[in-house]
């Protein structure tokens, strides 16, 4: 089947969540897809200083004015909708990424790998990796930014059957747009990494981050990546069925071959 996945570059304003989400929404509404990823923390911006300016930008889920506005907005535009932000619960702040589709089901996914200075802020996530689906069934794994880093986050999403990775991301390294090759490739699943750009400076404080957001096959292959710059929203027509197809040679299989009795996890 056709299904078109959109990824959106851009420069968040820090600690204005309604003026991005009135950006996001201009850019969604022109978009013709049935997914589209937006970047790590894209209502807030991600340089904080101290905790009071994650409690000013973070927002409770179901009831979050923001979260209520995707909500109709993947209603209204029937599509699916991953981004990220910052969430207020119970036990504490997360890093967390919302998808929310157009019959109005949602799934969160708090980021279980914090890089850096968001070890100051938020609490690491406290659920496994889990495989939602998507708009017209299709099955999508969330990881969020550094998650990256651990082989083990896309080949659990993987395992449990995800065909697409999103990959909400502000990446500051120089290197995870192209670990993501092999992520996508190891796992023979689509990921779709959306990164933002620019340089966020809060006073001594300041990250620089990498743009290139792409959309990746399952080969690795780059289906279509933006600059390091540029700000807007690309949209390639991909078959979620081909993320079924694990066959590496006649002979060789990327799951059934696995050895797990001889692996140390």
């Amino acid at each position: 089947m056709d299904y078109r996945v959109s990824v959106l570059q851009f420069k968040p304003e820090f600690l204005n969540p309604e003026l991005n989400f009135q950006r996001l929404s201009d850019y969604i509404s022109k978009c013709e897809s049935d997914l589209i990823v937006l970047p790590e923390l894209c209502l807030s911006g991600y340089v904080f200083a101290d905790p009071a300016e994650v409690a000013r930008v973070a927002e409770s889920i179901p009831e979050g004015n923001i979260f209520q506005g995707f909500l109709a907005l993947a209603r209204d535009r029937e599509i699916s909708i991953v981004y990220g932000f910052a969430e207020r619960a119970e036990t504490g702040y997360y890093n967390s990424c919302a998808l929310v589709n157009p019959d109005g089901s949602y799934h969160i996914y708090r980021k279980v790998h914090l890089f850096n200075r968001e070890k100051l802020f938020f609490q690491p996530g406290n659920q496994p990796f889990t495989v939602p689906t998507a708009k017209a069934g299709i099955r999508v794994g969330l990881m969020i930014c550094f998650d990256w880093q651990f082989p083990e986050a896309a080949r659990s999403l993987a395992l449990q059957g995800a065909q697409i990775i999103c990959h909400p991301s502000n990446l500051v390294l120089p290197w995870g747009q192209e670990a993501m090759k092999t992520r996508s490739l190891e796992n023979r699943v689509f990921s779709i990494t959306s990164n933002r750009i620019g340089t966020e400076v809060n006073g001594e404080l300041s990250e620089s981050f990498t743009g290139a957001s792409q959309i990746l096959g399952t080969k690795g292959e780059i289906l279509i990546r933006l600059n390091t710059i540029e700000e807007g929203i690309y949209t390639v027509v991909i078959d979620p069925a081909l993320a079924l197809v694990k066959d590496v040679t006649e002979r060789n299989h990327a799951f059934n071959d696995r050895r797990p009795e001889c692996y140390h996890l």
